[in-house]
């Protein structure tokens, strides 16, 4: 396995992508792979800018082609950022063995899931390519009884300073209730709204869950 960068149990760290493979070890239920897009800032911040929200579903061929389509209709030219997203889809199919998918990439500008929780899939892909990364909890810092009674944030993190918080471009793969004896990984959005902040979000879920799009 790849070597780890972290001290907590349940995450695997790692700049090397095939980290996220390790989602699959019982012990782990977030996965990330760690990297730098700074070469994409200027073409995101426009991206973000303009606004945008792409939803599609199916084969990474009948995505992709979806998505090349919605960007010509928009007059938007952005062939690293297409090619970035196929390099992750890619990566998500090979660590899930899933053949159709469910992807949203859009700007997102609320708070969106504002309380820790775990989602009703088995895996999702998370990158923040702008904006605030998504906050997760490393399992020392959960208290399960306030979890399993629906308790609020503060009751459910027992030190908020282990709640740790996506960088960028980082590329995580989340566990979720549907993976087979999973402890599934408490994660939530983060507060943006307060200070006008945008996010511009990739998510990808396989379509072998019965999540539904929020």
């Amino acid at each position: 396995m790849v070597q780890k960068t972290n001290t907590f149990e349940n995450a695997a760290i790692s700049s090397q992508r095939e980290v996220l493979n390790d989602i699959h070890l019982k012990s782990k239920n977030i996965a990330i792979y760690q990297r730098n897009l700074k070469n994409l800032t200027p073409t995101l911040q426009q991206l973000a800018d303009q606004g945008i929200e792409f939803r599609a579903n199916g084969s990474e061929k009948d995505i992709l082609c979806t998505f090349k389509k919605y960007l010509n209709k928009h007059q938007l030219e952005y062939p690293a950022l297409l090619s970035d997203i196929h390099q992750l889809i890619a990566l998500f199919q090979e660590v899930t063995q899933a053949f159709t998918f469910r992807l949203l990439f859009a700007t997102i500008s609320t708070n969106m899931c504002s309380r820790f929780h775990t989602d009703i899939n088995n895996l999702r892909l998370l990158c923040t390519y702008l904006g605030p990364g998504t906050l997760w909890l490393p399992n020392q810092a959960i208290d399960y009884t306030a979890v399993k009674s629906r308790g609020s944030n503060e009751e459910m993190v027992t030190d908020q300073q282990l709640i740790q918080q996506l960088t960028p471009g980082d590329v995580c793969i989340l566990k979720g209730a549907l993976y087979p004896d999973a402890n599934p990984v408490l994660h939530k959005s983060p507060p943006i709204e307060k200070n006008g902040e945008k996010r511009l979000l990739l998510r990808i879920d396989t379509n072998e869950s019965s999540k539904l799009w929020s």
